[in-house]
Order: structure tokens, then C-alpha cells, then sequence
């Protein structure tokens, strides 16, 4: 129990009490999508009472990113300055790791909400498919975690360094639950492809034009995931 409260207290700004040892979490980072759960349902809440389908879905892309307290959403506008950065792997490294946030981060942060705006507008049911984005976004977290080499020392190396190969199967199996929601088999098989190959993917990028991962690349992977599986979510 305290490894998940530590795990909502990195993830979430729910007031939870005592600052819990973040190495309980660090040793068990393969509880993810748990935070991706309790994040989801408490967004889904209001969401819930609100009938306009618009405004739901502005609600709920407002709600997953400050319940967070904007920290992933953070990562993917660092993320965005590091990718469009030109020149060497040095300026793109300085780029995604510096404070300031210039043209490629604000992009990044414009496209990624747009299509998970448009994504719970076109769903055809923003609860559901808010749980699903939300679980599947920890999940490309725990993948990046245990899979993604560092580059520099900091958070992400430290939870890397606690984590073990098969914790991305564990997380795995804490996303069967999903099964249970109003979806179809189908669009629940191209959940799973895009939280697996999204991660991925980035992991490609990043050693490429960073030379391995940091926080930043992680937390862009929760606020891409999540997009991409609630677009998908609402075309198939």
C-alpha cells in the first residue's frame, strides 16, 4: 500500500499525508497504470454530470493534465523544444533539458491536447475512453522506465536503475481490467498496439537524437499515448 501511495504522490497532486519513500515506489514502478485508474476516475466524476459532449471532453483534457499537476504535460513541451532543436545531439540534449519552452514545445503541446480533445469529442463514449487513454499512457511509462537507457543522471535513471525487465509484463496484466469496459475487442487490440509501439518508438527517436531517455521523454510518452490511444479509440 505505501509503494501506491508513493506512486500517487509522483504521479498526482492528491493530498495523500505523509511523504512516503520514493524508493517504494521506485523498486515496484511497474504499478503505473494503477495511477492511470485513480487519475481517470476521479476526472471521470464531473465529467460524468455534464451532458454537452464538448464540454466533457474539455473537462476531462483539463482535468488528467492538472491533476497530474502538469508534470507529464511538462515533460512533452520539453520534449517537443529537444525534438525540433537543430544541430548536434549536444544543442538537442540542452534544447529538451533547458527551462525555457520555445516553438517545438508549444507545437507539441498543441497538437497532442487538439487530438485528445478532438479524440474524446469523436469517441462514442468519453468515459470509457478516458480510462483507457489514462491506464495505456502509464503503461508506455512503465515500458520507458524499465526499457529506456539514460542519458544523463536524474529521475529517470534512478527508477531505471530499481527496474527490472519483466515489469513492463506486470504492468501488462494490471490493464486487463480494461476488458470490462463498454469497448469492443477490437478497438481494446489497437489500445494495446499503440501503448506498446508508442513508447517504443519514442525510445527509437530519442536514443537517435538525444542518445537515450530522460523524465522529459517519459512524460511525453504519457501525454502522446494517451492522445493517440483515445484518437484510435474514436476511429475504429
Amino acid at each position: 500500500m505505501k509503494s501506491i501511495l508513493s506512486l500517487l504522490q509522483f504521479t498526482t497532486i492528491i493530498p495523500l499525508g505523509k511523504q512516503q519513500d520514493f524508493d517504494l515506489f521506485a523498486r515496484h514502478s511497474w504499478l503505473f497504470p494503477l495511477a492511470g485508474y485513480v487519475i481517470a476516475f476521479l476526472v471521470a466524476i464531473p465529467v460524468f454530470f455534464i451532458t454537452d459532449r464538448t464540454l466533457a471532453a474539455a473537462v476531462a483534457v483539463a482535468g488528467v493534465i492538472l491533476l497530474s499537476g502538469a508534470h507529464h504535460f511538462d515533460g512533452l513541451l520539453d520534449f517537443g523544444d529537444g525534438l525540433m532543436a537543430q544541430g548536434d545531439r549536444e544543442k538537442r540534449t540542452r534544447a529538451l533539458t533547458d527551462r525555457y519552452v520555445g516553438a517545438g514545445g508549444i507545437a507539441a503541446g498543441l497538437i497532442v491536447t487538439l487530438l485528445l480533445f478532438g479524440g474524446l469529442i469523436g469517441a462514442s463514449s468519453v468515459i470509457p475512453s478516458l480510462i483507457i487513454g489514462e491506464v495505456c499512457a502509464k503503461f508506455s511509462m512503465a515500458f520507458l522506465t524499465a526499457y529506456g537507457t539514460p542519458f544523463k543522471n536524474g529521475m529517470h535513471s534512478y527508477l531505471h536503475q530499481s527496474a527490472r525487465p519483466y515489469f513492463p509484463f506486470l504492468s501488462l496484466l494490471l490493464c486487463i481490467p480494461l476488458v470490462f469496459l463498454p469497448v469492443s475487442r477490437f478497438q481494446l487490440a489497437v489500445s494495446a498496439i499503440i501503448m506498446i509501439l508508442c513508447p517504443f518508438v519514442l525510445n527509437v527517436i530519442s536514443e537517435k537524437r538525444f542518445g537515450g531517455i530522460n523524465g522529459d521523454v517519459v512524460g511525453a510518452a504519457n501525454e502522446i499515448t494517451r492522445a493517440l490511444v483515445i484518437v484510435a479509440l474514436a476511429l475504429v
